[in-house]
């Protein structure tokens, strides 16, 4: 399980480290990050794939993305008798993300490069790289550090340390440049965990919804993130997954309600009174939205980390505690991090960790005074 999660210099984040559990729930007002910190997961994820420097130029570029505040807000800007201005840097522009178990923990560090006249200086590199044992990192549990086009991998029998490279190139990660049987056993498995993240944030339910168009179904043991196989996901769930526990879910939420998949991979539903199953074009937003997010959240195999953003969208109220319940009922398989303004969903998740986000000075920061987890960035 993931239990911190640290992100510095991404949008509205200009230096957060945030305590994470079984399930997380993230809250706030409009504006006040939630977004920020779901894409900053999102990027994490898409280190394991090797395409976090294009997914950053999706946003605009390393130069879109960055934290635009000052390094540091003097006690006179936080009092309000100073306005906010830039300050003496101390560090170089980077934006960092990180995360940390109780077993193992990885950062990556992204700046600018130098200017050389190529077309592509806008890309982003990636300064430093770290992976060490337990949640944080130091001089004695570093395991694998990268700095610049170099690598080394410290030998678990003896502690030294062997070089695996010293041709890395700005765009490619330890993570998937290095991971292999050998040598790079832990950033294998580390780039396996990353790829298997789930995020769900683009769940259709309009009439041209991928969920309602039919679909060739084959074995699909998790949802695909635009839910296009949703009826194959289904299925699966019924003939390999807890298929008790999704007739039950379905019917917590509509009374007597039961869903089923045809030969041609088509779903319906069953209602009472209802002398004909509903097709799933027939079926209304919110309710094709329930069943799209209890065909992620009891996947018969569940990732280690999934990640919800506004999961009540085109819920009606009467969802939302049937919702909370699945929710609690996949973390005990998955961590989970939901990201919601709904107040109804959050105080039904009261089981959960509780995160509210908030805005000072135009920075994301969380309310309250609970104090952060202890974490080390890695140095370039």
């Amino acid at each position: 399980m993931i239990s911190t999660l640290a992100i510095s210099g991404y949008r509205s984040i200009r230096n957060l480290v945030l305590p994470l559990a079984p399930l997380t729930i993230v809250t706030g007002a409009n504006g006040s990050g939630k977004s920020s910190l779901y894409r900053a997961l999102r990027l994490l994820r898409d280190v394991g794939s090797g395409a976090a420097i294009a997914s950053l130029a999706r946003e605009g570029g390393l130069q879109s993305t960055m934290w635009a505040g000052p390094e540091q807000f003097s006690r006179e800007m936080l009092a309000g008798t100073q306005p906010v201005q830039g300050t003496l840097r101390s560090g170089p522009v980077a934006l960092r993300l990180g995360f940390a178990g109780p077993d193992d923990g990885y950062a990556i560090d992204l700046g600018l490069p130098r200017p050389s006249g190529s077309r592509f200086d806008r890309d982003p590199e990636i300064k430093a790289e770290a992976l060490w044992t337990g949640e944080v990192l130091d001089r004695m549990s570093v395991l694998v550090e990268r700095r610049g086009p170099s690598a080394r991998v410290r030998r678990i029998d003896d502690g030294s340390w062997r070089e695996l490279t010293r041709e890395l190139s700005p765009g490619d990660s330890v993570v998937t440049r290095c991971a292999d049987p050998g040598d790079g056993l832990e950033m294998l498995r580390l780039r396996d965990r990353m790829r298997g993240w789930r995020f769900y944030d683009d769940l259709r339910t309009d009439r041209d919804a991928p969920a309602r168009l039919t679909a060739v179904g084959t074995f699909t043991p998790r949802l695909g993130s635009d839910g296009g196989d949703l009826a194959a996901a289904i299925q699966t769930i019924i003939e390999i997954g807890d298929a008790d526990s999704l007739a039950d879910t379905i019917a917590d939420a509509f009374s007597g309600a039961s869903i089923g998949v045809d030969e041609e991979f088509t779903l319906h539903m069953r209602q009472p009174g209802l002398l004909r199953p509903l097709h799933v074009r027939e079926l209304s937003d919110g309710t094709l939205r329930y069943i799209l997010l209890a065909a992620a959240l009891l996947s018969p195999r569940p990732p280690e980390l999934m990640v919800l953003n506004e999961p009540e969208a085109s819920l009606h109220g009467d969802l939302i505690e049937p919702l909370a319940r699945l929710l609690r009922h996949a973390a005990r398989t998955t961590q989970i991090v939901v990201v919601s303004h709904s107040q109804a969903l959050v105080d039904a998740l009261d089981e959960g960790q509780r995160i509210t986000l908030e805005k000072r000075l135009g920075e994301t920061v969380t309310g309250g005074s609970d104090v952060m987890p202890r974490w080390n960035w890695p140095s370039r």
